[in-house]
């Protein structure tokens, strides 16, 4: 199965110089988690990603409203991203190796086409779960949640000397 025939095409994307109040709407409206930000202009070529929270932190630890931060200082770049001609397996191993629960879909320019999610694939997976052969197997989604909520090395718990 091809990333094309999950994702989500309809996306929402804010740009650097846009607000996170702004952000924060287009999460709310359109209630997702995340957004791809994406260059001005008409090429919409993703340079990022920017959660809630992001917004929220940011927000927290700057002491600003959401209206005096822009989301050039607070979006997570590089960004990773798939094509819509990958396959499942090449997408689920992106989500493993960067943790992420999304990605944005790109094309040949790196213009946003679509996001796909973990969710997108576990309700995939589930749907063809009584198929002989499944296009997606459920315990790959299974492995690739447990790969993203990993701790990461960086804040992972170090044994205290006794």
């Amino acid at each position: 199965m091809r990333i094309e025939q999950l994702m989500q095409k309809s996306v929402g994307s804010v740009t650097v110089d846009q607000t996170l109040n702004e952000a924060a709407q287009i999460l709310w409206e359109r209630d997702c988690g995340s957004v791809p930000v994406v260059s001005e202009g008409e090429t919409r070529r993703v340079v990022g990603m920017l959660t809630d929270r992001d917004i929220c932190m940011a927000a927290y630890t700057q002491g600003k409203g959401l209206r005096e931060l822009p989301v050039r200082g607070v979006m997570s770049s590089p960004v990773q991203t798939c094509g819509p001609g990958d396959s499942v397996e090449d997408a689920e191993a992106i989500l493993r190796r960067a943790q992420v629960r999304r990605l944005p879909v790109v094309d040949e320019a790196d213009q946003l086409v679509g996001i796909v999610s973990l969710a997108d694939l576990a309700r995939a997976a589930a749907s063809c779960r009584s198929q002989k052969k499944p296009a997606i197997d459920e315990a790959e989604v299974a492995e690739t949640l447990a790969s993203i909520c990993r701790p990461r090395e960086e804040y992972a718990p170090v044994a205290a000397e006794i």
